[in-house]
Order: structure tokens, then sequence, then C-alpha cells
């Protein structure tokens, strides 16, 4: 009897996989594509045990060793800065050198280059973004990096979006990855096609970022009872663009597979935040492509990288916390990102 069940459950099974498929061959994607899919954010739901997504993190992690030059652990650039916002590319620019980079470029306005340059002596400050000449003034040093982070501190000015919109258009054409945040955001909302399909982008948005990207892409409300399919069916929309959303839980996503980061911060939500976030992702998805997906064990390199900043801001943040209560700002966390990553990547 109970063999004559099975046999009957197994048919009645194999019947309706092949009703999916031939309703999907017509009407949708193919199956296999749907059980992927639904794989991945059901595996975005239950990470509990991150560990071995950030042994993923730490295979990317190039070994230190006095045998490399200068330059060969990252040359990062950050554009933006104007005489209202100096401190979000100083934070950006800052955490790439904190994660591990080399050298770390800003290229700011004029107005607002000597104050960066007061801020650190160990940052190149370039006061040409305000130039006529602005878009080949940045595009002469776009072959010497190896990511471009665009956005911290930028501002609406029509001008300077103007300009930015050409440096993306030119890092896209030599190939050279771009995080994009804050006012670079903007820019994407009100001309998504500046990365539709570059999948060496990454955004990252916050909620009122996700939210407007979201209206501006696929021309409809966010659906907040599923973040995960949300980000989703943004990344997918964009042509696999890489989006991380950033909130309680951060949530990243290829258009094919989704991770969520839910690594312990703290509630402190001082700004500068996700400039750190944006600085040492650009250093991440640099030794992330380096190494390469048999280093991701399938996973995007790109999205491993995501999720190792996600982690690693997430730490500075508690660490920070910690020692200063309510009055942390991205300053002290800034002070965690040596400590954040030998606790996260390197114990």
């Amino acid at each position: 009897m109970a063999t004559r069940a099975a046999a009957g459950a197994a048919v009645t099974g194999a019947a309706v996989v092949a009703l999916l498929s031939a309703g999907f061959a017509l009407y949708g994607p193919p199956l296999d594509a749907v059980l992927e899919r639904a794989f991945w954010l059901n595996k975005a739901h239950s990470i509990k045990d991150m560990e071995t997504t950030f042994q993923l993190v730490r295979n990317i992690i190039p070994p230190l060793t006095t045998k490399k030059h200068k330059g060969q652990d990252g040359r990062i650039g950050v554009v933006g800065g104007c005489q209202e916002y100096t401190g979000a590319p100083y934070f950006a620019a800052i955490s790439a050198l904190k994660v591990g980079a080399d050298l770390s470029h800003v290229f700011c306005t004029r107005e607002a280059a000597p104050v960066i340059k007061s801020y650190s002596p160990e940052l190149i400050v370039h006061p040409v973004l305000d130039s006529p000449n602005a878009v080949q003034d940045v595009g002469k040093w776009l072959p010497r990096l190896h990511a471009l982070v665009v956005g911290p501190g930028l501002g609406r000015d029509h001008v300077l979006l103007s300009t930015v919109k050409g440096i993306l258009e030119v890092s896209r054409a030599r190939d050279v990855p771009v995080i994009i945040d804050a006012d670079g955001l903007w820019l994407i909302a009100q001309q998504p096609a500046l990365i539709q399909g570059y999948q060496k982008a990454v955004l990252t948005p916050n909620h009122m970022e996700f939210s407007r990207l979201s209206e501006a892409v696929l021309g409809d409300p966010v659906d907040s009872s599923d973040p995960q399919e949300a980000v989703l069916r943004l990344s997918q929309a964009l042509g696999n663009v890489t989006v991380v959303r950033k909130g309680e839980r951060d949530v990243i996503s290829d258009g094919k597979q989704v991770l969520e980061c839910s690594q312990e911060g703290s509630s402190r939500r001082c700004g500068g935040q996700g400039d750190l976030l944006s600085g040492s992702l650009g250093v991440l998805v640099h030794w992330a492509l380096l190494a390469g997906p048999e280093k991701t064990n399938g996973f995007s390199p790109l999205l491993v990288a995501a999720f190792g900043a996600c982690s690693l801001t997430r730490q500075c943040s508690r660490q920070a916390f910690q020692k200063h209560g309510r009055s942390t700002t991205t300053t002290d966390m800034i002070a965690e990102v040596g400590p954040a990553f030998t606790s996260l990547f390197e114990t």
C-alpha cells in the first residue's frame, strides 16, 4: 500500500514539474532559472552561520608580502567633494587606505581641495572637478586606477553632475569598476542608462535612495514586504548591476543571487558611514576581481566584495559604539577599520 502511494506521489510530482516546465517555456523563464532564484532567495532569508561567507571574503584578500611594489594592492579614486561637502570624500578615501589600498586619490572642486588636504597628508587630491576640462583631467588618471568611487560629497549642482556623467561614460569605456553612492545615485536615478548592463558597477543606496531608484527604473513603489525580491528585481532591471540596499540588514544582489548581511552593528546612525562603506568596497572590488570567481565559490566577485564591505562597516560601528556610545561619529569608526578587519577576516 505504501509502495503504491509513493509511486502515485512520484507520478504526480513528475506531472507538476512537467506542467511547470511547459508553462515557463511558453510564458516565462526556464524552470532551472526559477528554481535557482528561489534557492538564493531562500538562502538569503536563512543564512545564520555567516562564517562560510566570511571565508569567501578571506579568500579574496591578498597576502601581505615584501615582494610587492606600491600600488599593487589598490589604487582607488574618489569622485566628489564640493564647497559644502568635504568630509564625505575624505571618509571614503581614507577608508580605502585603512582597508589596505596603497594609494587613494580624490577628484574634487577647487574650493574643496585645500580643506580635504588638510584632513590628511595621506590622500592625493586633484582640484579639477569644476574645471572646463574635468572629464579629460580625471580620464587621464583612469588607466592607473583599479576602482572609482563616485558620489561622496558631490552635491547636486547640474554642472558637476554633467561632468560626472562624462566621467562615468569614460570609466565604463575603459572597463573601470565603479561604486556609486550618495548624489551619484541621484544622477543614476535621472539617467539609469549610464550604468545599464555594466556589471562592474555597484550601487549602494540607503532606504530613500533605493525607493527613488526603484521608482525611476521599475516605475512602481518598492514592495517593503520582501526586501530580497525588491533588490533582486532592481538589479535585474538594471542589467544585473550589483545593488547593495543598506538598512537594518544589508541586502545585496547581482540579479542572480542574493546575500543578506546581518553582522551586528550599532544603533548609532551618524552621517558618513556610507562613505566608509563605499571606500572600503572600492578596495574589496579590486581584490575580488583580481582573485576571480574560482576564489568565491561560484558567487559573483562583486557580491562577495559587497558582503565584506557591509560586514566591515557594521563591525566598525559596533566597536566604535562600544567605546563612545551616543557620541560615536564616523571618525571614531575610521579608527576601528584596522581592528575590525583583523577581527572579521584575519583571525
